[in-house]
């Protein structure tokens, strides 16, 4: 077994114990294709072994579907014999968790063969496939990623369903207050321990903000000249806020529409990029910026039809795609609109950069990063028109973007340019893993089948 040089010196950790007196406890975790972590809480004598040897981790869950069942037809079950592979911890990410408790600590592995090659399947090489391509050009995408989410109470309601729980002064929250300061009053408890958390990580987070529904919170995540590090912390992020909720009786969900009524969670993904000598070759003096953000753009439209299945990675995902709802249904690009899925926010001109509107906040967002930046570089080097920029309301304008799972997933195993950003294996991976769940989730019989059908045909 070979230790690959992006593994965590084991003198990192001596470090950290050496400042952190009293951790008995720590989660080693691997988040795989579905985006559902999965690891190991290891006790103090084993922390040197994982540093060291790495950990081992049966292949299977590579491929596992998001409910943690196998995926037989990704061959890699019972067919290699469902092999070990070796989980290294990835440098800059053992740190204390305190929503564990204050004897835990928390760090991220990155999948590896046991020759030391990385594993082809794990998202974070995906990514690294993606950025090499710009490093290759000596260019630096510099990302940040935006979270929406909801805090909903921990308890099921007797049909199964969700609701809002009750804030510090007992009101369930009713009303709509976009960007309104009562909610944020109301869940500050929350809000302070999430912040703490992060902190203690050392993720670079920013305002929380009040969204455009009832329960529903952003948080800011900070730009980086990292793709890869940028899209650590969103990662790393969803699980502080599931785990912080937990603390407080809630569930934070990232669910693209737990409520039928009201707005979807997205993950919006800011994109500029960086030349040989560091500056935005996005900048310019007009608002949209210059011809290389053009290119850009008209890069990320063509390839947005093929990622669909990749920004919206469940069936709930298509739940979010309505009309009027900030969830673009239509292609197209703008400058300061919220209507459209690729949008320029003002601001000065070293600041410009794309804003990519389409995810859901239930995509991986190494996936997605490494998705959108395909698109980018491939603008990039083919110089494509974008074409004219939309004004006024771009969900009524524009071609209709596929919002069915099965036609999305078609439109990504067609797309040669994304599987040759990615790599061939992780994406014909991808689309058979999310191929199974689809038939999973299509073969249960829901409560609704017989409310509609089953005395009415």
């Amino acid at each position: 077994m070979h230790r690959p040089a992006t593994a965590a010196d084991p003198e990192e950790l001596a470090a950290f114990l050496a400042a952190n007196p009293g951790i008995e406890f720590l989660d080693v975790h691997y988040t795989n294709l579905a985006g559902v972590p999965r690891g190991k809480r290891l006790r103090a004598h084993e922390f040197a072994a994982a540093f060291e040897n790495g950990r081992f981790l049966p292949g299977s869950i590579l491929v596992v579907d998001i409910t943690g069942l196998d995926v037989e037809e990704s061959g890699m079950v019972w067919e290699d014999g469902d092999a070990d592979r070796v989980g290294w911890p990835v440098p800059g990410t053992l740190a204390r968790a305190p929503w564990l408790g204050a004897d835990s600590a928390d760090v991220m592995l990155s999948m590896h063969e046991l020759d030391g090659r990385p594993c082809a399947l794990d998202p974070r090489q995906v990514l690294r496939n993606v950025i090499a391509r710009f490093t290759a050009d000596g260019l630096t995408p510099v990302v940040a990623c935006e979270l929406e989410f909801y805090l909903v109470d921990a308890a099921r309601t007797a049909d199964g369903g969700i609701a809002l729980p009750r804030g510090l002064d007992g009101r369930v929250p009713g009303h709509r207050q976009v960007y309104g300061l009562d909610p944020v009053d109301l869940d500050g408890a929350f809000l302070r321990d999430l912040w703490a958390a992060c902190d203690a990580l050392g993720l670079p987070t920013g305002a929380a903000i009040g969204e455009y529904a009832a329960g529903q919170y952003e948080v800011t995540l900070a730009h980086k000249p990292d793709a890869l590090a940028a899209a650590d912390d969103a990662v790393r992020f969803k699980r502080v806020a599931k785990g912080v909720a937990a603390r407080h009786g809630r569930t934070a969900t990232f669910m693209a529409k737990p409520f039928a009524d009201v707005s979807g969670s997205g993950l919006h993904i800011h994109v500029s990029v960086l030349d040989a000598q560091g500056r935005n070759i996005f900048a310019g003096d007009a608002p949209e910026g210059s011809a290389a953000l053009a290119h850009a753009i008209g890069g990320a439209a063509n390839l947005m039809p093929g990622s669909i299945a990749v920004f919206a990675p469940n069936a709930n995902s298509y739940r979010r795609f309505r009309p009027n709802s900030y969830a673009p249904v239509r292609a197209g690009w703008g400058v300061n609109n919220r209507t459209v899925p690729l949008r320029i926010p003002v601001g000065p001109r070293e600041s410009r950069h794309l804003e990519h509107r389409l995810s859901g906040a239930d995509a991986n967002p190494w996936l997605a990063v490494a998705a959108v930046l395909a698109g980018v570089h491939h603008g990039l080097t083919h110089r494509i028109d974008p074409g004219p920029p939309v004004t006024g309301d771009g969900q009524t304008t524009g071609e209709r973007l596929p919002t069915d799972w099965a036609h999305a997933l078609a439109l990504f195993e067609g797309s040669r340019v994304l599987a040759d950003y990615w790599g061939g294996r992780a994406a014909e991976m991808f689309a058979t893993v999310k191929r199974v769940e689809a038939e999973r989730y299509n073969s249960v019989i829901t409560p609704l089948d017989y409310d509609w059908v089953l005395r009415s045909a």
